[in-house]
């Protein structure tokens, strides 16, 4: 059969694209990177088996066979002076998120997998955009997104019910038309909220939770809306996902005390119980707004909170800490008869507050025209990130900031 391209990707449909589990084999088409037939419940979790291996189209690289790169940010969190921005970058006429995210592009584009976390609920029609505390977000950042290079995203987060049921189809609706692939949340019953990627011929389960929902109750006999983070469910999941194929297995959290750069004691001890099953093999974290540190626990990695990505705080919170993020990335390759993370590097990046754009703060400090003031801010920006990234000794890690070359 011929490759499917679809707005960019190329999907092929193999043997490989058949998925054996719990005895059976189940048969689906992937086409925009989302499936076209979904597989029965399955009773354990009131969750469908996964039934596909999505496609993720990687850019060329030197790299071995079985090596391949992950990107991982922080909360895209659709604050007003944001959509404010994107409104007028559109001429008044929709919004358009692309140009704060073009200095970023050409790194995320660069990765294998690049990952994003859509914390807000987006409208289906941007006729009723709303803020915190119940946000409804301009729908085209979901498209800017993939724009920007990015493939799939986390949607499950403590503003995920900010309009209901009804706002996770529109979100899920959107991300699906831009052809994004998500996990951490469900249209139904019979809809997979958690995904197994084909990344250069590996298997890559990626699995997503949050704490919880502001106080919001998950609607009754719908508890697969959003998945909450439950260590037997996450432990079950991952197992779950290994039986099914996965050969390298990413989870990400919504956890952690909000402008805290030092994880919690309760992180600490998730992260300690999730890392020490042979079925996960790299954690990391978002929510809190600022950046915090990186460790390794049982030989796998744990980045505790990569921070915001794009967001513009109200001013009782508009720190300069909360327009830091990083872009994560890990090389993952194969040792022995498991995949595992063999190097982390990041990309220090920093919100423009007079712009809103996302800046990458090694790249623009080569910048010989930029401004004194911007400068000094991402100078500042830069220490603050490395700081916290080493907080836990990180630096004996190996684990590299980006030169910016």
């Amino acid at each position: 059969m011929p490759p499917l391209r679809v707005a960019g990707l190329v999907l092929r449909l193999t043997a490989a694209g058949r998925l054996a589990a719990a005895g059976c084999v189940a048969v689906v088409l992937v086409s925009g990177c989302t499936q076209t037939r979904r597989a029965k419940p399955d009773a354990a979790h009131n969750r469908a088996a996964p039934t596909t291996k999505p496609t993720v189209t990687a850019p060329p690289t030197t790299e071995p066979p079985g090596t391949f790169t992950i990107d991982a940010t922080g909360d895209l969190l659709m604050h007003e002076p944001v959509t404010q921005a994107a409104r007028a970058l559109a001429g008044g006429q929709g919004y358009d998120f692309r140009p704060l995210l073009a200095q970023v592009r050409p790194i995320l584009s660069a990765a294998d997998l690049a990952i994003c976390h859509m914390e807000t609920p987006l409208s289906p029609d941007d006729k009723k955009i709303s803020y915190y505390p119940s946000f409804d977000a301009p729908n085209e950042i979901a498209a800017a997104a993939s724009w920007a290079g990015f493939k799939t995203c986390t949607t499950a987060s403590n503003h995920t019910l900010d309009q209901g049921a009804a706002g996770v189809q529109a979100t899920l609706d959107a991300l699906d038309a831009a052809h994004l692939l998500h996990v951490g949340t469900a249209r139904s019953a019979a809809e997979q909220s958690w995904q197994i990627y084909d990344v250069r011929g590996v298997r890559v389960a990626h699995l997503d939770y949050t704490y919880g929902l502001n106080g919001i109750k998950v609607p009754a006999g719908k508890p697969w809306l959003v998945n909450l983070i439950d260590t037997r469910r996450i432990l079950a999941d991952a197992h779950q996902a290994r039986l099914a194929g996965a050969q390298f297995v990413v989870v990400a959290l919504h956890w952690g005390q909000e402008y805290q750069s030092a994880p919690t004691a309760q992180q600490k001890a998730l992260a300690q119980a999730l890392l020490a099953s042979p079925d996960i093999d790299f954690l990391y974290g978002c929510h809190v707004h600022v950046v915090q540190p990186i460790e390794r626990i049982n030989g796998k990695y744990v980045a505790y909170g990569v921070g915001n990505f794009l967001s513009k705080h109200a001013p009782c919170c508009d720190t300069p800490p909360t327009r830091d993020g990083i872009i994560l990335r890990a090389t993952v390759a194969r040792e022995g008869d498991r995949y595992v993370v063999t190097e982390i590097r990041y990309t220090p990046t920093f919100v423009d507050p007079a712009t809103m754009t996302v800046l990458p703060v090694p790249q623009d400090l080569k910048m010989p025209a930029l401004d004194p003031a911007l400068r000094q801010q991402l100078r500042d920006s830069g220490q603050r990130t490395e700081t916290a990234i080493n907080s836990l000794h990180t630096d004996q890690l190996g684990i590299q900031m980006d030169s910016g070359s």
